[in-house]
């Protein structure tokens, strides 16, 4: 007598953090849940790994800043070890001269570290970030909700656009204008037009157009200044920073311990090559071992490009669908270097007094046309010789990574090319990490003779081991036409796809990328309105 393969309610391929988040609403709803993660751990890209015996990094991302207060409390997250310090300075911008600006949390006392490079700026500072906030506080509830369905046929449709109206009841006209040239203008214009210090307009810099297409003067990298202001951590905080207590991995722990307690199963090593469709119908999955798993519905937490171009196959898909998939801007632009270092970075400039926390953030980007450059060579197929450097030394703020006498220095690299005009990226890996190291060595001279171990994840390492199609590090770049109600491409932004019972819970979906949670919150919510209503009975 053979026994019936177990049907599950929901399948989730992909265990990152966006996965993990729409298993445990599922659960707690009450559906049979079950994860399939293809590494031998979970997290995705939101992970703490061992590069050297006894020494974490968080090797992917690595700063928490918009991980949504709700999902930190409907999912009880700190019940399960997820604890955060805010980043203070939230922002450090070292420059050649040897001076080092601080963007303080507290806005008085950035404001007073701003007025002695310009005291112009320093009230320009307060007056916008007043502006910025505001206008922040009119897209802060789209992050929770689907974006609307633009369809004038549809009661449906009809019922969104009331719904988008009703969110921006009482904005100004001059609102209006200046929201639209946030989205759709340049960082390095705006600040050309409102900011007369270069370093007080690099620090603007520093802190927008991550891992975005662009030099900050294209058109659309603007966003950022109002993307970064969406509140975040466990108070809600706008501009939120913060460092995670046991590196990036503690929150998709906390995630998947949440999730167990709440009945999801989790399996690692499980790595899904096909989503089995039949009639139009997802019923299940494949795994590359030849197992079946039968459930009454699928969500991918793959990007949008492997999920319908590898898993699905275009055949069960609408051609014009397949073209728009086809068409979604990757081509990640950036790299992560992590180090073991035998001593702490020393950046020239520093304050002696500086405490252990502020000692820890540090962006290497000297000026908005450096970054302009680095980009317009990057977008050619090289690798810059000056490269943007973010650093982080994560021990500082949490010495449980490392023993006594080791130092974590995790570094995010920006603008980058995936693909490489002469060789390849296996060859060329090496000539990346030493860049990197040379351009550190510039503020901080100690780091290159203190180097113990060092990792080097190129765009290509990011495909092949985070499985982020062309490394892009948000499922499908930031830009305008790739948002809202746009994401992941037209007709399709309510997490549902052509395929019945097959939906997108990950960063390929609406809101975007960054460590939310809000695309697997969304997603899991939109599964759920679909099961009330009876969607899934009988299915499979």
């Amino acid at each position: 007598m053979t026994s019936t393969p177990k049907l599950y309610d929901a399948v989730v391929v992909g265990g990152g953090h966006n996965g993990l988040t729409a298993a445990a609403y599922l659960a707690r709803a009450g559906l049979s849940t079950l994860v399939l993660e293809r590494r031998e751990i979970v997290g995705g890209c939101c992970v703490t790994e061992e590069i050297a015996p006894g020494c974490r990094v968080s090797t992917t991302s690595y700063i928490a800043s918009m991980l949504r207060p709700e999902v930190i409390q409907d999912l009880n997250l700190a019940s399960h070890g997820l604890r955060m310090v805010p980043c203070d300075p939230a922002i450090q911008v070292p420059f050649p001269d040897g001076h080092v600006l601080p963007w303080w949390a507290n806005r008085d006392r950035a404001q007073a570290e701003f007025a002695k490079v310009s005291a112009k700026d320093s009230e320009t500072f307060v007056r916008m970030d007043n502006r910025l906030k505001k206008l922040a506080r009119y897209l802060q509830p789209f992050f929770l909700e689907p974006p609307p369905e633009v369809d004038i046929g549809s009661m449906g449709g009809w019922t969104d656009l009331l719904r988008l109206g009703a969110r921006f009841r009482g904005i100004s006209s001059d609102e209006i204008a200046q929201l639209i040239s946030f989205l759709t203008g340049s960082l390095g214009e705006f600040l050309d037009n409102n900011y007369e210090s270069e370093k007080i307009k690099t620090m603007f810099l520093a802190n927008n157009v991550y891992g975005k297409h662009g030099g900050p003067y294209q058109p659309g990298t603007a966003i950022g200044l109002l993307f970064h202001l969406l509140s975040g951590g466990e108070h809600e905080l706008q501009g939120f920073y913060g460092h995670v207590m046991g590196g990036m991995g503690s929150i998709t722990q906390a995630l998947a311990s949440s999730g167990k307690k709440l009945g999801v199963e989790i399996r690692t090593s499980a790595s899904v090559a096909k989503i089995d469709v039949r009639n139009g119908r997802a019923v299940g999955v494949m795994l590359e071992d030849g197992t079946e798993i039968r459930s009454r519905m699928v969500l991918s937490n793959a990007d949008p490009k492997r999920t319908f171009l590898k898993m699905v196959g275009e055949r069960e898909l609408p051609t014009e669908f397949v073209h728009s998939v086809r068409s979604i801007k990757m081509d990640g632009p950036c790299a992560k270097v992590n180090f073991v270092l035998s001593e702490e970075p020393r950046f020239t400039g520093t304050s002696p007094t500086a405490t252990p926390l502020e000692r820890t953030f540090y962006t290497l980007v000297p000026s908005l046309e450096f970054a302009e450059r680095c980009y317009d060579i990057a977008k050619f197929g090289e690798i810059p010789e000056e490269l943007w450097v973010d650093c982080v030394i994560s021990s500082n703020a949490d010495d449980s990574l490392a023993p006594a006498g080791r130092h974590i220095l995790t570094c995010f690299v920006q603008y980058v090319p995936y693909r490489l005009r002469d060789g390849n990226w296996d060859e060329k890996r090496e000539l990346l990490g030493d860049r990197v190291v040379k351009k550190i060595a510039e503020y901080a001279p100690n780091v290159p003779n203190s180097i113990i171990a060092r990792q080097v994840l190129t765009p290509l390492d990011l495909e092949r081991t985070y499985g982020l199609t062309e490394g892009n590090i948000f499922h499908g770049d930031l830009r305008l036409e790739q948002l809202f109600f746009m994401r992941p491409v037209s007709g399709w932004s309510q997490y549902r796809t052509p395929i019945d019972g097959l939906y997108l819970c990950g960063a390929g979906a609406h809101p975007g990328g960054g460590v939310t949670g809000a695309p697997g919150h969304n997603a899991a919510h939109q599964v759920l309105r679909d099961w009330k209503k009876g969607k899934f009975r009988g299915a499979a």
